[in-house]
């Protein structure tokens, strides 16, 4: 997901060159979980499938390989800076507001958003988009975090090192909240989808502890909003080293927020 960086917009600006290796890291972490959800909702061969707020190339060229040639994958983001050279045969790129557009047309078996809606000011409309788009019998997937249910980078809180990891991490989330991300958003997703009118509504929940990719993206989120967490005095620039050599030695048991997946279908 990318916003335009303003004070309002998005805090992870696309258009840094860490981006690159955020969404690298996030499919390494959580391609996985997408998948196994989008193979068990049945998304074969032939059909038409939405992900929004793409990011990365990851989710839609998977979703690309289960379409085929017979299908279609729109992937839209407002910034398609990391997706645009995968346009071509069956992938179609687009920028697109989730909230304030309309639905590209046709009617979609799938619409997918991942670690999207949490950002989203007008999350309610872009929920209403979404189910908007999906033909009868279609599957909505969402899958957002709950910094809330888990805030900590280092559950394990044992030394001075994990207690500065964890100050850092919590400054992050106030510079989200104040651009208006709802921080316990991932576990409101089951009631959103039925009361949106989706039957056959499941959900599930998943993070990693200790996995290299938690270092990479620890590093590139830090380096890419180190200018800010100073601004706003969470952090001094003799700390963000600091932490940063810290997880270059791969010591530190890193997580993530939980990513809570829900799913439903459009009777």
């Amino acid at each position: 997901m990318a916003e335009h960086d303003t004070d309002q917009g998005y805090l992870l600006d696309n258009r840094q060159s860490e981006s690159g290796t955020r969404f690298e890291a996030l499919g390494e972490l959580f391609d996985p979980v997408t998948f196994r959800h989008v193979d068990q909702l049945g998304i074969t061969a032939g059909m038409r499938c939405w992900e929004v707020g793409a990011g990365g190339p990851s989710v839609p060229l998977g979703l690309a390989e289960r379409v085929g040639p017979g299908g279609r994958v729109i992937a839209t983001d407002i910034d398609v800076s990391w997706t645009r050279d995968i346009a071509g045969g069956v992938i179609e790129v687009l920028r697109h507001d989730v909230a304030a557009d309309p639905p590209p047309p046709g009617g979609f078996d799938l619409v997918h958003a991942r670690l999207v809606l949490v950002h989203v000011t007008d999350r309610a409309e872009a929920l209403r988009r979404m189910v908007q788009a999906l033909r009868p019998g279609g599957r909505l997937l969402l899958e957002d975090a709950d910094p809330g249910l888990q805030p900590l980078l280092c559950p394990d809180e044992s030394g001075p090192e994990q207690r500065l990891a964890n100050r850092l991490r919590s400054g992050f989330r106030t510079l989200m909240a104040a651009r208006g991300a709802d921080l316990t958003y991932g576990r409101t997703l089951p009631r959103l989808l039925r009361e949106a009118g989706l039957d056959d509504v499941r959900a599930d929940a998943y993070f990693p502890i200790t996995s290299p990719a938690c270092a990479v993206l620890e590093a590139a989120t830090v380096r890419q909003i180190r200018g800010r967490l100073v601004a706003e005095g969470l952090a001094t620039d003799e700390e963000i080293d600091r932490h940063l050599a810290h997880v270059a030695t791969g010591r530190l048991d890193l997580a993530t927020a939980p990513m809570v997946s829900a799913w439903g279908r459009r009777p």
